[in-house]
């Protein structure tokens, strides 16, 4: 299968067309695809857009960016969203030290309830990271070491040592367009290191479009390019590469149902 495990359809650079976009991601051959919640404000309309599409579903949380206007959010909150149908992950949450839109204690904060939720209902985290591997890695370790729980470093740009602690950890990867850039060599040589069983893909449409679409609004037609570069990257075929990922996908979200 192809699956998009990151896309934000419900933000606005879709709303002239975002029934055009889907159909498109199907005719690309995109079996399955997850939609990620941003912010709370914006949950009803990505858990819409879950229910209203067979081969889409999604998650809940806050983006790092936006924890400053989180900070009343509980566990118990995203518990009980979580609980609503077609729900599989808790986030995308984390901490950005790029922006700094959200002060970095909040965001801490903020990211170790997401934690909590994940521990709770079993569901997978998905974490935003970036410039931040110090602080990630501490907080990681230390919420394992209180209880497991599963996690996604999405979209994985950040070093080597918070890879391998990531993946001591037991975390899976995704890998997005940023590994097809041509000044992304950095990027490609931790891919390589990453475990095989444990990563996935996606486009973080409508950003991060890979090559030949780099500077276009993402969609998640491309995933496919997205895939071939892991391909290329892991020396696999394509056929390997949509085994290995599919496998992994499921292993992580496991509360989709694994196709016949």
């Amino acid at each position: 299968m192809i699956i998009d495990s990151h896309v934000n359809l419900h933000a606005p650079q879709f709303d002239e067309d975002r029934d055009e976009v889907i159909v498109r991601a199907r005719e690309a051959g995109v079996q399955m695809m997850v939609e990620i919640s941003d912010k709370l404000s914006t949950f009803e309309a990505t858990h819409a857009l879950a229910m209203a599409h067979d081969d889409i579903w999604c998650t809940v949380g806050a983006h790092p960016h936006e924890a400053k206007d989180h900070t009343a959010m509980t566990a118990a909150d995203l518990v009980e969203l979580a609980q609503r149908p077609r729900v599989v992950g808790i986030g995308e949450c984390g901490l950005d030290f790029h922006y700094d839109l959200s002060p970095r204690d909040i965001q801490a904060e903020v990211f170790r309830r997401h934690i909590e939720a994940a521990r709770e209902t079993g569901l997978p985290l998905v974490v935003h990271t970036r410039e931040a591997d110090e602080v990630m890695a501490a907080i990681l370790k230390e919420e394992q070491g209180r209880g497991a729980f599963k996690f996604l470093m999405h979209c994985y740009t950040s070093g080597q040592e918070l890879a391998d602690i990531a993946h001591e950890l037991g975390g899976w990867f995704s890998v997005s367009g940023i590994a097809t850039f041509k000044a992304a060599e950095e990027v490609r040589a931790v891919v390589r290191t990453m475990p095989a069983d444990r990563i996935i893909v996606e486009t973080d449409c409508p950003y991060l479009a890979p090559m030949p679409h780099r500077g276009r609004r993402n969609e998640p037609a491309y995933v496919g390019h997205v895939l071939d570069k892991l391909a290329e990257i892991r020396g696999w075929d394509r056929t390997e590469a949509e085994a290995r990922t599919t496998t992994a996908f499921f292993d992580l979200f496991d509360r989709i149902p694994r196709p016949s």
